[in-house]
């Protein structure tokens, strides 16, 4: 067993590259969503298990998994042994496992910064959002998925692989790892053209409307909300004007346009069992 404690978090992907060449079958990480996201490459299609530790701020691909906040309790599903494949998305072929976002989740996202998450910790969210949420101007998108081409003016655009983002919002209450779909939602706003007096190509009017939408995420239950607009599929390309930077489980990766898809199957983790039905 090997354990590395690593002072410049870029070298990760060549250290576990260079575990995985050696004959590692089991790999623990401890650290958020970004970290995962961002060193799992070398861990795609083969033959190893990760197993995580949530040691950072929103954990919500642990949460995704099922796995709990505390760190002993993680540690007791790795022992238990159960396994699962999960499916991976790729952001212009940049590996994620939650979600990428556009609009008010990445302006939030650059809102914040890793002294203040380490301060505050989960609150660092909201006070973000609150603060953004007064400053953000919808835009428009066009979302092309293999089927079918939408055109909306939006304040947010999320597409999911797994159930949650953002430390605990849902992406889709039915929205799972390896379902091999990825689960969009807009936050929609009024067309530039209609202003606020006009419903346009959606239905946000004011900033209460907003926040009843923001505070639905939790549960939810926004998906039935007349102001989001939610779609399944397994790819989608993203147009925006003006150009959107694009933030993939808390990290900004880049700006539109945007191609989404899925490797089904891609990553195998350590996950709790599932519940034994009665006989």
């Amino acid at each position: 067993m090997g354990c590395h404690a690593l002072t410049q978090p870029r070298r990760m992907p060549q250290v576990l590259a260079e575990a995985v060449q050696q004959g590692a079958r089991r790999i623990l990480i401890g650290g958020g969503d970004g970290t995962l996201s961002g060193v799992i490459t070398p861990l795609l299609g083969r033959d190893v298990t990760l197993g995580v530790l949530p040691l950072g701020t929103g954990n919500d691909f642990a949460r995704s998994l099922g796995i709990p906040a505390s760190i002993e309790a993680a540690c007791e599903i790795i022992a238990q042994g159960y396994t699962a494949r999960v499916d991976v998305g790729l952001a212009n072929g940049r590996p994620f496992l939650n979600a990428a976002s556009l609009g008010l989740a990445t302006a939030i996202a650059k809102r914040l910064n890793k002294r203040l998450k380490q301060r505050i910790g989960k609150l660092a969210y909201p006070i973000a959002a609150a603060a953004e949420a007064w400053e953000h101007q919808p835009f428009r998108v066009w979302l092309k998925t293999d089927t079918d081409t939408l055109e909306l003016d939006v304040l947010q655009l999320v597409v999911g692989n797994g159930r949650y983002h953002g430390a605990g919002n849902m992406v889709a209450p039915d929205a799972a790892l390896d379902d091999r779909m990825l689960h969009v939602y807009a936050i929609t706003a009024p067309s530039a053209e209609a202003g606020r007096e006009g419903t346009g190509l959606g239905h946000i009017q004011d900033l209460s409307t907003l926040a009843r939408v923001a505070f639905s995420l939790r549960s939810g239950e926004h998906v039935d909300h007349p102001a989001v607009t939610t779609l399944q599929t397994s790819r989608l390309f993203v147009e925006a004007e003006p150009s959107q930077e694009v933030n993939a489980d808390g990290e900004l990766i880049g700006q539109t346009p945007m191609r989404f898809e899925l490797v089904p199957s891609a990553l195998r983790v350590f996950a709790p069992a599932p519940p034994t039905s009665p006989n």
